[in-house]
C-alpha cells in the first residue's frame, strides 16, 4: 500500500483555517508536514492549531515536501508555485492561478516541463452533487444557454475575506468570476468569446459564447447590498431548466481534502487532472480579456480617471 504524500501548505489567511489545514489534515493521502505563510506570527498560530511546524524558510519548506497547497493572493502564488513546479513538487492552487497571462503560461510552461502534477481548487468542481449535475447536464445535451450569479457582500464584518487587499483591489471579476467561468463552462462547454460590460464599482456581466453554441451569462459582484447577497446558477434548453443545486454549507474543508486526494492520485497515475493549470491558465486569459473590456468601457465614461 503507497504512504502518504508529503504536502506544505502556503499561506495563513481565512481560506488557510477553513478550507486548506483542515482539510489537508484530514485527507488521507496527505501527509501535512508544515505551514509557510509571510506573517511568521500568523504561521506560528495556525501551525500550533493543525499540529505542525512552521517554516520560516520557504526553500526549507520545499526540501521537506512532495507538494506543496497554496492559498495565498494569486500574484504572490504565481511566482511560488513556479519554483515550486520548477523544483520538482506538485502543485494544489488556488483560484486564479495568476493576475495576467504571461504569468499564467508560465507556470504551465514548468508544470509541463518539471512533470508535476497540478489541481486548481475550483470549488464546486469537487462538489458531489455539483459533479452530478454537470454529469446530468452533459449527457441530456440540447442545452441553448444558461446563468449565473453571484452577490457577495464583502464589506460585512462577518465576511471572513472582507480583510483580503487583493478581493478589494481586483473586485468580484477576478474572485468570483474564476468560478463563474469554471462552471458555465463545464455545463456548456469551452468559451470560445466573451463580452464584459461593466457595472457600478465591481459589477461586472459577462456574455459568454461556447463552443457548442449555447450562450450564457454571469452577473457578479463583492459588494451587493447584504439583502441582496445570493448565488444561483442554471441551464435551459429542449429539456427545460435545470437549476445547479446549492453547495452543501460548511464543507469547504472536506472538498480541498477531496481535491488533494486527486492531485495524489494525478500524481501517481500520471494522468492529468481535468481541473489543472492548463484549465487554470484558460481561465485567466478569459479573465484578462473580460478586464481590458470594462478598463476600455470606464476609460470611456471617465477618461482623466
Amino acid at each position: 500500500m503507497l504512504g502518504s504524500m508529503r504536502f506544505g501548505l502556503v499561506g495563513t489567511g481565512a481560506w488557510a483555517g477553513i478550507a486548506h489545514g483542515p482539510g489537508l489534515v484530514s485527507a488521507p493521502s496527505v501527509d501535512l508536514v508544515g505551514v509557510w505563510g509571510r506573517s511568521p506570527e500568523r504561521a506560528a498560530a495556525l501551525a500550533e492549531t493543525l499540529g505542525v511546524p512552521a517554516y520560516d524558510d520557504y526553500q526549507a519548506l520545499l526540501g521537506d515536501v512532495d507538494a506543496v497547497a497554496f492559498t495565498v493572493p494569486p500574484h504572490v502564488q504565481a511566482p511560488m508555485a513556479l519554483t515550486a513546479a520548477r523544483a520538482g513538487k506538485h502543485l494544489l492552487l488556488d483560484k486564479p492561478i495568476a493576475l495576467d497571462i504571461e504569468a499564467a503560461n508560465a507556470l504551465v510552461a514548468a508544470v509541463e516541463a518539471s512533470g508535476v502534477a497540478s489541481v486548481v481548487f475550483f470549488t464546486d468542481r469537487f462538489v458531489d452533487t455539483s459533479r452530478a449535475w454537470f454529469d446530468q447536464v452533459r449527457r441530456t445535451g440540447g442545452w441553448q444557454g444558461g446563468w449565473l450569479r453571484w452577490f457577495s457582500a464583502l464589506q460585512e464584518p462577518d465576511n471572513p475575506f472582507g480583510a483580503s487587499p487583493w478581493r478589494h483591489e481586483r473586485g468580484a471579476l477576478w474572485d468570483t468570476g474564476p468560478h463563474a467561468l469554471s462552471t458555465l463552462s463545464t455545463a456548456l462547454g469551452p468559451v470560445v468569446s466573451l463580452s464584459a460590460v461593466a457595472g457600478e464599482g465591481d459589477l461586472v456581466t459577462l456574455v459568454l459564447r461556447h463552443e457548442s453554441g449555447a450562450s450564457s451569462t454571469a452577473t457578479l459582484t463583492q459588494f451587493a447590498a447584504p439583502r441582496a447577497s445570493c448565488f444561483e446558477a442554471s441551464v435551459w434548453g429542449e429539456a427545460g431548466l435545470a437549476p445547479m443545486p446549492p453547495r452543501p454549507e460548511g464543507s469547504d474543508d472536506t472538498l480541498l481534502a477531496v481535491a488533494a486526494e486527486e492531485l495524489v492520485a494525478s500524481a501517481r497515475s500520471g494522468v492529468a487532472h481535468e481541473v489543472g493549470v492548463g484549465f487554470g491558465a484558460g481561465v485567466v486569459a478569459l479573465l484578462a480579456e473580460a478586464q481590458a473590456q470594462v478598463d476600455r468601457q470606464r476609460a470611456a465614461v471617465d477618461p482623466t480617471g
